[in-house]
């Protein structure tokens, strides 16, 4: 069934070298493996016919290049709000490693020296959730893992640490919406989807 209002598309974009092992990646701007490539090009049937507002990409590399292959080369326009998560003294590494001399540390529970706080982050999405609902239609979001989990729990009306509950896989979409006048998480994860509906 169809939500009671505009829909979001989020797309995470698809697989980097360091996303596939594990590195916290922020401003570091790596290229698609050739498996992101082909996640990416896989969401070009779902989105095809989907009639879109805004549509949107972080300026990093790895979502501009799944934006062009996913269809729509030249439509996204770049948005830094989109950026991923400043991990400060933490990029290219792996939690494990941050671990070793910062037990027990997620980005979610505190801030990486010299990155973003959760708070910080939130004022970003904020923004981009302003936007969005000032907008007629739906919206396509190309973006990254933690902002996006970030604007999944802002957009629920979450606090921006709850975005640790959601998990987003490399190449694939989620669906924000309504239910009433109830913000909802319609679907997450999904590699295709008839529009409204998840498969």
């Amino acid at each position: 069934m169809r939500s009671s209002g505009p829909q979001v598309v989020l797309v995470r974009h698809g697989e980097t070298e360091w996303s596939q092992s594990g590195q916290h990646t922020s401003f570091t701007d790596l290229p698609l493996t050739p498996a992101g490539e082909k996640q990416a090009k896989s969401l070009c049937e779902s989105l095809k016919s989907w009639k879109f507002t805004l549509v949107e990409t972080s300026p990093r590399k790895r979502a501009v290049r799944t934006a062009e292959l996913a269809g729509f080369k030249g439509c996204a326009i770049e948005n830094s709000d989109l950026s991923e998560w400043n991990y400060g003294a933490y990029e290219g590494m792996t939690t494990a490693e941050i671990r070793k001399t910062d037990p027990g540390w997620t980005v979610f529970g505190k801030t990486p020296p010299s990155g973003e706080s959760a708070a910080e982050v939130a004022i970003r999405c904020d923004r981009l959730i302003a936007k969005i609902r000032a907008t007629s239609g739906d919206s396509l979001l190309f973006a990254h893992s933690h902002i996006l989990r970030v604007l999944i729990a802002r957009w629920l009306e979450l606090p921006p640490e709850d975005g640790r509950h959601f998990v987003i896989q490399t190449g694939t979409m989620g669906v924000l919406s309504y239910e009433h006048e109830s913000p909802v998480l319609l679907s997450l994860n999904a590699t295709q989807f008839r529009q409204g509906r998840r498969l």
